[in-house]
């Protein structure tokens, strides 16, 4: 008896960490592109998360559909309830791009090459891509200038990224007048799509609040069954219990993701998708 008064109270941890962790967002926004090391540990955690959970629900309940929902619901809620900071880190990309731009137009009404303003403007680049152009830098010494800009490009994987890149291949390839003019009115572009997307996001922010009570209501409202009144889920116990449990899951399941749909931005589909230099 002690032993499972300890795995609820593990599994009350669990859940409100879980919990806290989505309300509050507590992954911030990367600013760099994540390494194949990255996206292992964060994986190796994710699963480390769904397996705990899955353990001591089951072993709390005895119910295998119980574990496997626990389960789930570990591996989706805290990525559910936290799409405000992939949009935080989706505008503040936009918005290094844009400041990106300006810089490369000031620095080229010096007097100075494209080739050797992205070289100049590397080390100082806005954060959330600088690791991007300090290695866009890099490649000049190692490639074409058009194929290390469409290689930047990818790295990057914004379509604000693909107009400004369009726009200096333009250049490298036929020697565009006014090009500064042309970043400028990019940069401008940029900053203008940012705050659109501030906008929408302000109206979709009621949607995801929504999401997040309904998650936090249903999985107090769950515990608080399983641990106060057992007698009342004792139907649950038969295997047709099990199979009406897995039923009602994939429904809360289906509805939920129905939601965080509803709340996530749509992304422009990026037009540089493909190129290779010939």
């Amino acid at each position: 008896m002690t032993a499972l008064a300890a795995m609820c109270g593990a599994a009350v941890g669990l859940g409100i960490t879980i919990t806290m962790m989505g309300l509050r967002g507590v992954e911030p926004p990367r600013l760099r592109r994540p390494t194949l090391r990255d996206r292992w540990e964060h994986q190796t955690r994710r699963v480390a998360a769904a397996v705990m959970a899955g353990v001591l629900v089951g072993a709390a309940t005895g119910w295998p559909v119980g574990a496997l929902l626990a389960a789930a619901a570990a591996v989706a809620l805290p990525g559910l309830l936290s799409e405000g900071a992939a949009h935080a880190a989706l505008v503040a990309r936009i918005e290094a791009i844009a400041s990106w731009a300006e810089m490369l137009r000031d620095t080229m009404a010096g007097a100075a090459g494209l080739e050797q303003a992205i070289t100049s403007t590397a080390p100082i680049a806005p954060t959330p891509i600088r690791h991007e152009v300090v290695t866009l830098a890099a490649r000049l010494g190692q490639e074409r200038l058009t194929a290390a800009l469409r290689a930047f490009a990818d790295d990057v994987a914004d379509p604000t990224c693909d107009l400004v890149v369009a726009a200096l291949t333009l250049a490298a390839e036929h020697q565009v007048h006014r090009l500064a003019d042309l970043l400028g009115s990019l940069a401008h572009a940029a900053r203008e799509q940012a705050t659109m997307r501030l906008r929408v996001e302000a109206g979709r922010a009621r949607t995801r609040t929504s999401v997040k009570v309904i998650v936090s209501v249903t999985g107090g409202l769950a515990f608080g069954l399983a641990i106060l009144n057992r007698t009342y889920l004792q139907p649950y116990n038969s295997p047709l219990g099990q199979l009406v449990l897995l039923a009602v899951g994939g429904m809360f399941a289906a509805a939920f993701t129905w939601l965080a749909r509803m709340a996530r931005p749509a992304i422009p589909e990026r037009f540089l998708v493909g190129e290779t230099q010939p």
